[in-house]
Formats: C-alpha cells, sequence, structure tokens
C-alpha cells in the first residue's frame, strides 16, 4: 500500500514540473479585430485634395461614346451640381464628389479659398510634386473660362503602381479646373488612362459645373 501511495505521488511531482517548463510554445494575445495592419495606408488615390492617380489593377476601359447619356449631380453640402455619365459610380465625401468608371476618373472637391490665378496653381501643383513623384506637368497654368465663370487650368499627369502581375504602370492624364465663388474654390480634376479620348465629354462635364 505505501508503495503505491509512493508511485502516485511521484506521477503527481512529474506532471507539476511539466505545467512550469518553457513557455516558448505559449500563443501570443490576438490583435482586437478593429486594429489596423501594420504599414497599411488609410489613404485613396480618388480621395482628399492630393493628386489624382489611376489604379493599377483596374481594368481598361474604352471611350465615352458621343451618345452617352447624361445625369445631373446635385451636391447640396457643397452647393453645386454637375453633369456625369450614367451608369458611372458616385461616391460623396467630406469634400466633394468622385466619379468613376474603373480609370476614368472625376473628382470635385470645395473649399473656402479666394478666386483663384495661375500663380496659385502653379505653386499648388509644386506643392504635389513634392509629395507625388511621378506627377509631371504638361505646361503652365492658364486662364480660360468655363459657362461658370473664369476659371484656371492646368494639365498634369501621375502613374499608378506597378501592376502585381504584369509589372506595368497607369498613366492618368488629368485636366484640372479652379474657379471661385462667394469665398469658395471648386477644383474640378478629369483623369483619362493612356489611350482613351474623353476629351468632348471631360469638356461637356467641366462646362456643365454650377455654383448653387
Amino acid at each position: 500500500m505505501n508503495l503505491r501511495l509512493g508511485i502516485i505521488a511521484t506521477l503527481i511531482a512529474t506532471v507539476a514540473l511539466a505545467g512550469c517548463g518553457s513557455s516558448s510554445n505559449t500563443r501570443s494575445p490576438a490583435a482586437p479585430s478593429g486594429s489596423p495592419p501594420s504599414g497599411g495606408s488609410s489613404g485613396g488615390s480618388s480621395g482628399g485634395s492630393g493628386a489624382l492617380s489611376p489604379d493599377a489593377t483596374s481594368a481598361a476601359t474604352g471611350d465615352i461614346p458621343d451618345t452617352q447619356n447624361f445625369l445631373t449631380h446635385r451636391d447640396a453640402a457643397h452647393h453645386f451640381s454637375m453633369l456625369y455619365p450614367e451608369g458611372w459610380t458616385v461616391q460623396r465625401q467630406a469634400s466633394g464628389s468622385v466619379f468613376r468608371d474603373k480609370n476614368n476618373l472625376v473628382r470635385v472637391t470645395v473649399a473656402p479659398g479666394g478666386a483663384p490665378t495661375t500663380t496659385s496653381m502653379a505653386a499648388e501643383l509644386s506643392k504635389l510634386q513634392a509629395s507625388v513623384p511621378t506627377l509631371k506637368l504638361n505646361g503652365a497654368p492658364q486662364t480660360v473660362t468655363l459657362k461658370a465663370g473664369p476659371a484656371v487650368k492646368a494639365t498634369y499627369s501621375t502613374q499608378s503602381a506597378p501592376n502585381p502581375v504584369t509589372g506595368k504602370r497607369v498613366t492618368l492624364t488629368v485636366d484640372r479646373y479652379e474657379l471661385g465663388h462667394g469665398g469658395q474654390r471648386a477644383t474640378l480634376e478629369l483623369g483619362t488612362p493612356t489611350g482613351v479620348d474623353n476629351i468632348d465629354a471631360y469638356k461637356r462635364m467641366a462646362n456643365s459645373f454650377t455654383w448653387r
């Protein structure tokens, strides 16, 4: 009987020692489900007031046809309206609205500001160049006239990151217009990927911009 009790005591001591061993296989606590991945980005190519940039993974898209039907977008929060092609995705943002069909991309932002000048736009684009290495200007800003009134126009291009499969980059050519009204400044950016002709459709969209 004493021998059996001795064996049981030895087994209990062995198990206790095993439980106090190395913790190298202990699993770390899981991160909260709401935590962002390290190194991730919360920004987007079509958001905010940065340069307009294409998406390397977006499928190519064709020209906007002459028979394209247009709808009127009314942004009550920013007091403007503008035509856009039927079927495009419309996204309202804190600073304005974005219209998209694959890499056909149009953004309108409105912020407090005075009437733009060629000098002020050149300074803005120079600042963008410092943060967007692929941005290239196509000539100096010029004064133009839209139906909504006097405006300043410049053209720039940006490139996407390399496509993860092909390594190719998409180039986006952007016509940028700025016009002021009542202490507000609107910036219209109309982006077209290389090989796509949206000149007439984009002129129609820019000229349809109306303050409300």
